[in-house]
């Protein structure tokens, strides 16, 4: 531990919360969404405001610690923690101010994405976000911004319209198209490798509060046909449908058959944002290939189907998780994935496969550090698993690693770093392609001594 953090030191002009091990409130504080990762950090600085993060930034810089950023606390990789360093923890700044008729809104960095639909659908208004209600809107939207909406408005990256950033040298910027464009094009993808962003203007799209969406519950044997439909379905479907076919377990809960429960089912969840009408028309031919065992699609709030997957990923879960964009969704890949999505090795793993398109390709292909625009699939492996035991935990590790291997003949360099658990610089350059030397470029100038490492790292060139 630092010889400044071993002492009663305290940084200077700052307003918010200072924990050390031992104070109250310093465990709650430092637990992180993955329990893969118990970290200790020297200190964690609870910012309430841009000055704090300034204070927090220069304390951190000026004497050789560590640095992690904390929004939410959901990074696959655990990068929201450190042990004996120093957490700038940005949770409990959640101000959100929204202006209905430009449809945009103000929004700081601690808000999660259940705070901020709760806020904005009031107005009927939503962008892309976490399939996860409990996510932070901070790293989703700097990481990429995959979610239910994104073939209606894109990614949520897609939607900034500009961020107040702090950057290593402690000096606060706007970032937009007309103020230090580079730092912008760069934090749209670019996760927080340039500063820490503590305030996002966001455009808004007219959603809900009531949409057409839920869950179809459908038996495995139904996989192969259900995954062969939806791939020719999609490619022509209104972008006003959002789709997941998802291999998990069947929830023990009164609207699912007692004898379902915990079983191997295939999930379809819908979100549907046209009338009730078109979208009970556009979900008939799915309904008729898919002949679910459990159909609870109607009408429903939005948020409601924003919160509806939070059950099975927990504060505290151990998750270990892999995703990858596909070249194309070919009869070989749907064999392979309908028999790894058969091998689960427990009851809360999840393979998502998630029809892509729509609106994401209206961004071209330059506009943003985010690329392949024109991948028409992904999946998200989502290997969770409570039990602390090494057994346990190899065994969950594996099948997603065995299950990358197997869909290497079909998957495209690179994916949105934001859903996998592997991060290192090959991962990186990989996924950033030709657009990480401009990355890079910025990184020379933004931070140079890689003050902010704990990320998607894109490393400084000297």
């Amino acid at each position: 531990m630092s010889d400044v953090l071993a002492g009663a030191a305290r940084i200077d002009g700052f307003s918010g919360e200072q924990l050390r091990p031992g104070d109250a409130g310093y465990d709650e504080a430092r637990i992180l969404w993955n329990g893969l990762f118990d970290r200790h950090p020297a200190l964690i600085a609870r910012c309430i405001s841009t000055d704090d993060v300034v204070a927090a930034v220069n304390y951190g810089r000026e004497n050789g610690l560590e640095i992690a950023v904390r929004s939410g606390g959901h990074s696959a990789a655990g990068h929201s923690g450190v042990d004996d360093g120093l957490v700038i923890d940005l949770s409990q700044m959640k101000r959100i101010d929204i202006d209905p008729d430009a449809q945009t809104c103000v929004a700081q960095p601690g808000l999660t994405w259940g705070e901020f639909d709760g806020a904005t659908q009031i107005h009927g208004l939503a962008v892309t976000g976490g399939r996860f209600s409990t996510t932070g809107i901070a790293g989703l939207l700097l990481g990429s911004g995959s979610g239910w909406l994104e073939r209606k408005c894109g990614l949520t990256a897609d939607n900034l319209i500009s961020a107040q950033v702090v950057t290593a040298d402690g000096r606060v910027l706007r970032a937009s198209k007309d103020e230090n464009p580079d730092l912008f094009w760069g934090i749209r993808g670019g996760s927080g490798n340039f500063g820490i962003a503590t305030e996002f203007e966001i455009g808004l799209h007219k959603v809900g509060p009531m949409i057409y969406g839920g869950l179809l519950g459908c038996a495995p044997d139904r996989a192969t046909e259900i995954l062969t439909f939806m791939r020719e379905y999609m490619a022509t479907a209104p972008e006003d449908l959002g789709i997941g076919v998802a291999f998990v377990s069947a929830p023990p809960e009164p609207f699912v058959p007692e004898e379902m429960h915990f079983a191997p089912i295939v999930g379809i969840v819908v979100c549907w944002t046209g009338s009730k009408e078109e979208g009970e028309k556009v979900l008939a031919p799915i309904r008729e290939v898919a002949q679910p065992g459990v159909d609870m699609v109607g009408e429903m709030p939005y948020v409601a189907l924003q919160s509806m997957l939070d059950g099975g990923g927990p504060y505290g879960i151990r998750g270990y998780m892999k995703a990858e964009l596909l070249q194309e969704m070919s009869d070989d890949a749907i064999a392979e994935l309908v028999s790894q999505g058969g091998q689960r090795p427990g009851p809360m793993v999840q393979l998502l496969l998630e029809p892509l398109g729509g609106a994401i390709g209206d961004m071209g292909e330059d506009d943003t550090a985010l690329g392949r625009r024109d991948a028409s699939w992904c999946y998200h492996a989502l290997s969770l698993w409570m039990d602390p035991s090494e057994e346990v935990a190899e065994a969950h590790v594996a099948w997603a690693k065995n299950l990358t291997q197997a869909m290497k003949p079909y998957a495209r360099d690179g994916v949105y770093l934001n859903f996998t658990s592997d991060d290192d610089e090959d991962r990186v350059r990989a996924s950033y392609g030709p657009k990480y030397e401009r990355l890079q470029a910025l990184k020379d100038k933004y931070d140079p001594e890689n003050l902010f490492h704990l990320n998607s790292n894109i490393k400084p060139s000297s």
